[in-house]
């Protein structure tokens, strides 16, 4: 048998109802919400240069000594007694033998060119090549330890190369003033923009070691004709470091 329900039951139940239904609606983001991003970051870069020219306190001088003979025995022999002379030479003169050290030593064989009717060159013997590089303090006894070591037997002379016994300190000069040049250019185009400039937020550098030139070698010789000591001007050692500051704008 069909019973009707209360009205007041009815409309209780529509109420409780409708308010699930708007309790489960999302609530409406606003049109500002929507759009807003977040502001980037503005930075300037910019890059700084410094460079510190120096007198040189030290030299490597390459010296060597160069044998030929018809077999690899001789030849090793005679090159080890005429190196004696010349280390022997060297630190009679001054030289620690801790500032001789042996920088290349060689073994190859050596061969004459092909006469016309040949066709292949013939083998004259063995070449042995002993190179030392003695590295001195006084910069003025430089040409005549050149000197001793020709005469005890050196008969090569690959280099001679000046640097800087502080370089550190060049060095760290240099940067402070790629620093400098990098923030006063950071400054200038921030007053070009109209900006404040800000704190530094990134930094990094490159230094360059000394740029090391060949002296130049040359044999002076007295007006009677007798043999002076090999002049050796130094010159100045380079040092050059590069720096890229980023800048944050306030």
């Amino acid at each position: 048998m069909f019973r009707a329900r209360p009205v007041r039951s009815l409309l209780l139940t529509a109420m409780l109802f409708t308010g699930a239904t708007a309790l489960a609606q999302p609530q409406p983001v606003s049109t500002q919400q929507r759009t807003q991003a977040p502001t980037g970051l503005r930075t300037i870069r910019v890059e700084g240069t410094g460079e510190v020219k120096a007198q040189p306190d030290e030299a490597f001088i390459d010296v060597a000594v160069e044998t030929l003979a018809p077999n690899v025995k001789s030849a090793g022999e005679q090159n080890a007694k005429r190196m004696e002379k010349v280390i022997a030479a060297l630190t009679s003169a001054g030289i620690a033998r801790r500032d001789i050290q042996t920088r290349n030593y060689s073994v190859y064989p050596d061969y004459a060119p092909p006469m016309p009717n040949q066709t292949e060159p013939k083998l004259r013997g063995y070449r042995v090549s002993n190179l030392v590089s003695v590295h001195v303090k006084d910069l003025s006894r430089v040409g005549n330890l050149l000197d001793q070591a020709l005469a005890a037997g050196a008969n090569r002379v690959d280099s001679v190369r000046f640097g800087l016994s502080r370089q550190e300190a060049v060095q760290g000069e240099a940067l402070r003033q790629a620093v400098a040049r990098a923030r006063k250019s950071a400054e200038v185009l921030a007053a070009s923009l109209n900006v404040k400039l800000g704190a530094v937020l990134d930094a990094s550098t490159v230094t360059e070691p000394p740029q090391f030139y060949p002296a130049r070698l040359a044999m002076a010789e007295a007006a009677d004709g007798r043999a002076m000591s090999t002049p050796i001007q130094p010159e100045e050692q380079t040092v050059q470091a590069k720096v890229t500051l980023v800048f944050g704008i306030e």
